[in-house]
């Protein structure tokens, strides 16, 4: 039985900061066998001189600065005031034979790139992005300590040619340079292109309020884009340090130039075994610039506005394996999704984050760490590398084991992440599990956590679907349900009634959540829905937590006209399913991605007037996606739900409003994830039979 853990993300938030270990130039001591750092699984011997590994046994001299005496116990007089002897997770200053070149790593830079082709500048989506900046940067993120942030920033705006500014302080007026070999991007200026924000505030300010004049009369359609994330790497390269490119991007890149795409978004290839061409890169030009990009600690956040097909496969990638974000706003309206955009902006400049990441698991005897899904680059099979880790991602490791697991020791976990902050420090992270082991299945089955279990088979499905059909995907996660449920059957389950199917407690629900997950659109083709949308959920997946790929797979269903205005609990959350639906109810529903507000055909006129400052149903306009302040006591409340939904989630969620029987309530129903789907995709009721049938057929 393989065993699955989500490990959290090296800059987590909202949580105490961890204890900082600083051995000096000694640096963190380690076991010299299997090189795992100090923590609570190594024991103590020979009077504290020595001290026995707790993964490869090795013992090993204790270095004269670590010496500790130990009690009549045989634990270290010290054992609670060190972080590392008495904690599961705790970080340690680096010494420089962790930096590159052996030298102190530079604080990181933040680079913004944004696409001033005409239909941008037209929609004023270019206006929109240079005006917030302004709000955005004084919000760059600093260490706890500090007052203000030591990230460099620098500017560049582009369409088929390259524009560098060059905003140093001492300037008057920004200056413009053009790179035109998009063939061979060199950067153009290094000194005055990444500054200080607040030293070069008022040139920067100027900047950001000529962009959108300085293309006014441009009627360039076309755009390049692996040419602008090469010279963003090569920016930071020159100024030897990681950082992040923000990049503003709407069209399918068909200029000459490295990276070039075509269209090749053909319906004719669904639920054909070449389907999976849909999945895949287009061209080898975005990995080769991915796997540099890693390897120059620079991660990129690519920020989509397409009106039409992109080949979110292809671009998708950079941000993919350089732990970056996507984020897509199709047919972006500046009316309707800028709220949206905003948000996801602003939050994603001032998340935590950390850079040029390296993340080594180790793991005692019996068992071993065999695959990584993730924001993650592989260049061999133990090194798991990130140009940049946020607090929104979560690398999925799969583990084996191959050999008699001890009961007495149990197995026991240990998660390295080398990384730099923010303000520029060199540190590891030290993350330590320690399981309990048993040989009886039951057991297994006892403290089976399905939500974890979700979310890998999730991952691993929707890494599969590069190489395999789709139907055979789909049907080795039946099989593999089912064998699950059977083997609890067969050797766990006291004897009852074939006809029965029996669950075990902790996973009464795998069933419901393995049935969404067949259904979502990237294991089923639908066809209505857009490859890239596909593309793009595939891609959003693989770098979920647990908690967020729970949601993402079966929504947040909340009845709001049962609402008490007096409390400030969340109403019960109700089943998917639209037998839950009631003419005269409002639901709210939430994915992650997108927020429903359904209105029941007779919704109550004194709610609805209480919500929206309007009579009735009728006058409820639909085009609205951010509730109206209405002072009232049931609009206050739903706004503070939504707020408390809203909180811990990555992306920021869309608002539709949707009344019954009309048109959109389509997209809204397919996300009644228990009903049967419209395009195929069982109810699940209908799955439950079929893993049922699946089971007996494995038991007779």
């Amino acid at each position: 039985v393989a065993k699955f853990a989500t490990v959290p993300s090296a800059a987590h938030s909202g949580r105490t900061p961890l204890y900082l270990v600083d051995h000096g130039e000694s640096g963190p001591v380690r076991c010299n066998r299997c090189k795992a750092y100090m923590c609570p699984f190594m024991q103590f011997i020979e009077g504290g001189r020595r001290y026995q590994c707790g993964f490869c046994s090795c013992v090993n001299e204790v270095p004269p600065f670590y010496f500790q005496h130990l009690d009549h116990l045989g634990r270290r007089l010290d054992h609670y005031e060190k972080p590392e002897l008495s904690l599961g997770s705790y970080e340690y200053v680096a010494t420089l034979d962790y930096c590159r070149k052996n030298k102190p790593p530079s604080p990181p830079a933040f680079i913004f790139m944004i696409n001033v082709s005409y239909s941008n500048i037209k929609s004023g989506l270019v206006k929109l992005i240079c005006e917030e900046l302004k709000t955005v940067l004084e919000r760059l993120p600093r260490e706890e300590h500090e007052e203000s942030s030591a990230v460099r920033v620098g500017f560049v705006t582009y369409h088929t040619v390259l524009h560098f500014f060059n905003v140093k302080s001492n300037l008057a007026q920004p200056q413009m340079m053009v790179v035109t070999d998009i063939g061979e991007v060199f950067v153009p200026l290094l000194d005055g292109f990444l500054v200080n924000y607040h030293e070069s505030q008022s040139v920067i300010h100027n900047l950001l309020d000529q962009i959108p004049g300085m293309f006014a009369d441009s009627n360039e359609n076309e755009a390049v884009f692996a040419p602008v994330v090469q010279a963003g790497m090569e920016a930071l390269k020159a100024a030897e340090c990681p950082g992040k490119l923000f990049i503003f991007h709407s069209s399918l890149p068909t200029a000459e130039a490295p990276g070039k795409l075509k269209n090749r978004d053909d319906k004719r290839l669904l639920n054909t075994d070449k389907e999976k061409i849909l999945f895949q890169p287009q061209t080898s030009v975005y990995e080769s610039l991915a796997k540099d990009c890693v390897a120059h600690g620079c991660s990129v956040t690519l920020f989509l506005f397409p009106s039409q097909y992109v080949d979110v496969a292809s671009l998708g990638l950079v941000p993919l394996l350089t732990g970056g974000t996507l984020y897509k706003y199709s047919h972006f309206q500046m009316h309707l999704d800028s709220q949206q955009f905003l948000n996801d902006l602003r939050s994603d400049v001032e998340k935590k984050i950390g850079f040029d990441a390296i993340m080594r698991v180790r793991t005692s005897t019996g068992f071993r760490a065999t695959d990584f899904f993730g924001g993650v680059f592989m260049n061999n099979t133990t090194d798991v590398e990130m140009a940049a880790l946020d607090c929104d991602k979560a690398v999925t490791v799969e583990f084996k084991h191959d050999d008699r697991l001890s009961e007495d020791s149990g197995a026991l976990i240990q998660c390295a992440v080398l990384y730099t902050t923010i303000g520029g420090q060199r540190r590891l992270r030290i993350h330590n599990l320690g399981l309990n082991c048993s040989s009886q299945l039951a057991d297994l089955y006892k403290s089976c956590e399905t939500d974890a279990l979700i979310n890998f088979f999730a991952k691993s499905a929707f890494k599969a679907v590069l190489h395999q059909p789709l139907k055979v995907i789909r049907e080795i996660l039946v099989n593999q349900t089912a064998h699950m449920l059977a083997c609890y059957r067969k050797n766990c389950a006291s004897p009852s009634a074939a006809s029965q199917l029996i669950l075990p407690d902790s996973m009464k629900i795998l069933p419901v959540y393995m049935n969404s997950l067949l259904k979502s659109c990237v294991l089923l083709s639908r066809p209505d829905t857009p490859t890239d949308e596909r593309a793009f959920q595939r891609q959003l997946v693989m770098t979920m937590g647990v908690a967020d790929s729970q949601l993402f797979f079966y929504p947040q269903f909340l009845p709001i006209h049962t609402l008490d205005v007096k409390s400030t609990a969340l109403p019960a959350a109700v089943r998917c399913s639209e037998s839950r639906l009631s003419e005269g109810g409002i639901f709210l529903l939430a994915n992650g991605l997108n927020m429903f507000l359904w209105l029941g055909v007779s919704s109550p006129p004194e709610l609805i007037q209480g919500i929206f400052n309007v009579p009735s149903l009728a006058h409820v306009s639909t085009d609205m996606t951010v509730l109206p302040e209405v002072g009232s006591p049931h609009s206050q409340q739903l706004r503070m739900i939504m707020g408390v939904i809203q909180q811990k989630r990555p992306y920021a969620m869309k608002l539709t409003i949707v009344k019954q029987r009309e048109q959109p309530e389509m997209v809204f129903r397919q996300l009644l994830v228990e009903d049967r789907g419209l395009h195929g995709g069982s109810s699940y009721v209908d799955f439950l039979c079929c893993v049922h049938k699946e089971i007996c057929q494995l038991l007779s």
